[in-house]
């Protein structure tokens, strides 16, 4: 057996519970003889399909074999696929898939073809079914490079892995040395679909991971486990966490489980799952800072909503509302990011966020922890556009706008003395959090570090939300 074999194999021995793999279509091989290749050895037709459970959890597996034909798909070997994913949707199980595929099998060009088309047609079938996790470990280009942007999750091995629609050197004026454009960094940064980047051991540990905090199928109802924590525990210093949201996600959530989506992509909105009372719960936040494991300030952003960021968001709320999981945002933003590029996408970007949060069925907590200004507040998950309960941290601010700018605008041309104390004026009237609250669009007003039981509580009061009007049998007479 090669070592490509022993690869594929191994990838699946070690994403699995031990001894719990059942292989599936062991026996099947190329049909075509075309070009000579019925001469050639084509084992499982290059690809190991079966289940087994992670974590006591079914899934099914797909894992491509390079050393078959260099992992290339041809008819039997889409077949086998498209059968892991038949029995996947009837079972309700995720579908895992473990890339290392040279493209499409020439020597069966059509039967080829309709192979690709039959995998996609699967994965289009089973999107918002069963949850779709893809790991790339080696080649996977040209149209094979659909199959993880229509999973819901993808990783890629940081020094083989490559994704790719056009090689880095057949894009004009490029090549491999001056951008490597198909590299695990280069896809993880820019787009949009990968989840992590790190070594084989790193990246099934993370499938691992997330396996054990999404639900297997959207008629489970959400995902519940045991807690182990204090529902009541206080979170000490979290204030000091507002610049960087992924801080107060882990702090807030059961034993500080928070696992991160899209981590490199679009880094000023952070999307991932946390636990609460053991319920999986969505988490979708601004943020503007990051800071390292020694607490220095690694990155710097704008508090403001990006193109890329407001796409991360509302393809991860449009996720959750699928699975019904409910959904928690963390709300600290001042605005737009205002760049020619983004000028061209964010329009567009803007509405599907917002349409996202207004169009989500499942429970939404909103929380602001900092800044909340105009129009780009609004579509954070506000109530206006559907939030069941908004808190604010003490010290938040909801506003139209920065209240030294708002006074600029309403007094331009007057002296510095009345301009600084209309924007007292407006801070008092129209910055103060007391002020939202008063009109209703803050339920509560929280201290920082007693957010974890809030949100806990907000959670198990909304466990039996309904979509749509209650049913009713009579009218009031």
């Amino acid at each position: 057996m090669s070592n490509s074999t022993n690869s594929a194999r191994q990838r699946i021995s070690g994403l699995l519970d031990e001894k719990s793999f059942m292989e599936i279509g062991a026996l099947v091989t190329a049909r075509s003889t075309d070009f000579d290749l019925s001469q050639s050895k084509t084992p499982s037709d290059g690809v190991i399909t079966g289940y087994g459970l992670i974590d006591g959890n079914l899934v099914y597996v797909y894992s491509q074999d390079a050393s078959v034909l260099n992992g290339t798909i041809g008819e039997m070997h889409s077949k086998k696929i498209a059968a892991v994913y038949d029995m996947a949707m009837k079972m309700g199980a995720p579908v895992i898939g473990l890339i290392d595929c040279a493209g499409m099998r020439l020597q069966e060009s059509v039967d080829a073809l309709h192979g690709f088309g039959e995998i996609y047609a699967k994965q289009v079938a089973a999107s918002g079914v069963v949850p779709q996790i893809s790991a790339v470990f080696g080649a996977c280009g040209g149209g094979l490079a659909v199959v993880p942007a229509l999973s819901d999750f993808t990783f890629v091995e940081k020094e083989k892995g490559r994704m790719f629609v056009n090689s880095p050197n057949a894009i004009k004026g490029n090549h491999t040395g001056k951008c490597d454009t198909a590299s695990a960094e280069f896809q993880s940064r820019n787009n949009g679909c990968v989840d992590g980047v790190g070594t084989t051991e790193e990246i099934l540990g993370a499938i691992r991971e997330l396996v054990c905090v999404i639900p297997g199928n959207n008629g489970e109802c959400g995902r519940e486990d045991e807690c182990l924590d204090d529902l009541n525990r206080i979170c000490e210093n979290l204030a000091g966490c507002k610049e960087d949201a992924r801080l107060v996600l882990t702090h807030i959530s059961d034993s500080n489980i928070f696992v991160e989506t899209k981590k490199d992509y679009a880094r000023n909105m952070v999307t991932g799952f946390i636990k609460l009372n053991g319920m999986t719960v969505g988490a979708v936040a601004n943020t503007s800072a990051v800071y390292d494991e020694n607490s220095e300030k690694a990155e710097s952003f704008e508090p403001a909503l990006s193109a890329r960021g407001c796409n991360k968001a509302a393809e991860f709320i449009n996720y959750c509302d699928a699975f019904d999981i409910p959904v928690l945002s963390l709300t600290n933003v001042e605005g737009f990011v205002a760049t020619e590029c983004s000028e061209k996408n964010l329009a567009k970007a803007m509405a599907r966020m917002t349409a996202a949060f207004a169009g989500a069925t499942v429970p939404k907590v909103n929380i602001i922890i900092g800044n909340a200004y105009g129009s780009a507040y609004v579509m954070m998950n506000s109530k206006s556009i559907g939030a069941d309960l908004v808190y604010a941290w003490e010290g938040s601010k909801v506003s139209m706008m920065d209240a030294a700018l708002a006074a600029k605008i309403m007094y331009e041309g007057e002296p510095a003395d009345v301009i600084a104390e209309k924007k007292k004026a407006y801070e008092e009237l129209q910055s103060s959090v007391q002020t939202a609250a008063r009109r209703g669009q803050v339920d509560l007003i929280i201290a920082p570090e007693d957010t974890r039981k809030y949100v806990v509580a907000a959670f198990e009061m909304l466990y039996t939300k309904g979509a749509g009007a209650p049913v009713r049998k009579h009218t009031a007479k």
